[in-house]
């Protein structure tokens, strides 16, 4: 059986690009504000139940700026990622934080993901799966240019090492 005993979990180096913050910042907003935008209109075409919408729109409101003005810098400092000759490290979440390390002769694919709104920020999202149970590393909101050249080395580095991943 192949040991990894200079493999353990440990913050990683590399913090994810700053545009990230922008990019939660729109997706919590494509999440937040649809029903309170609903409730606002209703509270401004019904006029007999202005007072229930606007109670509505208010409640509903407030959490949602709320995420949007926490959850992507708290993302921010805590998602990071590094890539070594031997492993994939990722530490992700928000209020449910997630580290993991992955060693590269476990790897079985690298693939790059693109949304809509990554994309207007120049991002991408790489994920790392094995043949584990326990699901895939995933590393969002890097350089579009970076997360090639990382899924193109970690490529080079699966190759290279031995292992039992295939």
């Amino acid at each position: 059986m192949e040991r990894h005993d200079n493999l353990r979990l440990r913050p990683p180096r590399h913090r994810v690009d700053r545009r990230a913050i922008g990019w939660w910042t729109v997706q919590s907003a494509v999440f937040a504000l649809p029903l309170p935008l609903v409730f606002g209109i209703l509270w401004a075409s019904i006029p007999p139940t202005r007072e229930f919408f606007m109670w509505a729109t208010l409640i509903s409101l407030v959490p949602g700026l709320l995420y949007m003005a926490v959850m992507p810098a708290w993302r921010y400092r805590v998602h990071r990622w590094e890539a070594t000759d031997e492993a994939v490290y990722a530490a992700s979440g928000w209020l449910w934080q997630q580290w993991r390390v992955v060693p590269l002769s476990r790897v079985q694919t690298v693939d790059t993901l693109r949304g809509p709104i990554q994309q207007m920020f120049g991002l991408s999202g790489i994920t790392v799966t094995t043949a584990s149970a326990a699901g895939a590393v995933k590393i969002k909101g890097i350089d579009h240019k970076l997360a090639g050249d990382l899924v193109e080395y970690l490529a080079k580095c699966t190759q290279a090492v031995p292992g039992d991943a295939t």
